[in-house]
């Protein structure tokens, strides 16, 4: 794996009545532009929902839609093939990248664009009912509980504990 430098996001130039402005301390952008680490928590998480590429602003490209068997096997295979230990987040990890003063997506536009205003898995499936599972839906950051047969509309953004 290449080592690269942070760019935090106060680096950039910024719009002071912009929103970001308040959360640029907390995200952390690696210089490549793929990672996002954030400072509260120390996890490090994919800028781009899967499905996505990065752009020099941006994300571009649609996130692919996963059933919850489907998110967890295409975790798993990044991990193995990237050598990286990507991971699906607990529900408890993908509601802390929430922000609540925003809709549609509620999440930090800077540190994660072009984020659909849609569900996410999280991980481990539901107790008891392997093929329900709990998400977090990023129009308004609610709380979504989700079937393997009627909910393959999740997206999926992958993390991995700080290094």
């Amino acid at each position: 794996m290449k080592t690269v430098s942070p760019l935090s996001l106060a680096d950039l130039v910024a719009d002071p009545g912009d929103p970001d402005v308040q959360t640029q301390g907390r995200y952390v952008i690696s210089t490549d532009g793929n990672e996002v680490t954030d400072s509260t928590t120390g996890l490090i998480w994919r800028r781009c929902a899967e499905g996505m590429k990065i752009i020099t602003n941006g994300c571009s490209g649609n996130a692919t839609a996963y059933s919850s068997d489907q998110a967890q096997s295409w975790a798993k295979n990044e991990a193995l093939t990237s050598g990286t230990p990507w991971r699906l987040p607990s529900l408890q990890e993908l509601l802390s990248i929430v922000d609540q003063t925003r809709c549609n997506p509620a999440i930090d536009t800077a540190a994660f664009p072009e984020t659909p205003g849609s569900p996410f898995w999280s991980a481990p499936p539901a107790a008891g009912e392997s093929s329900y599972a709990w998400g977090v839906n990023f129009d308004y950051g609610y709380v979504d509980y989700g079937s393997e047969h009627n909910s393959a509309g999740y997206r999926v953004r992958l993390v991995r504990s700080g290094e």
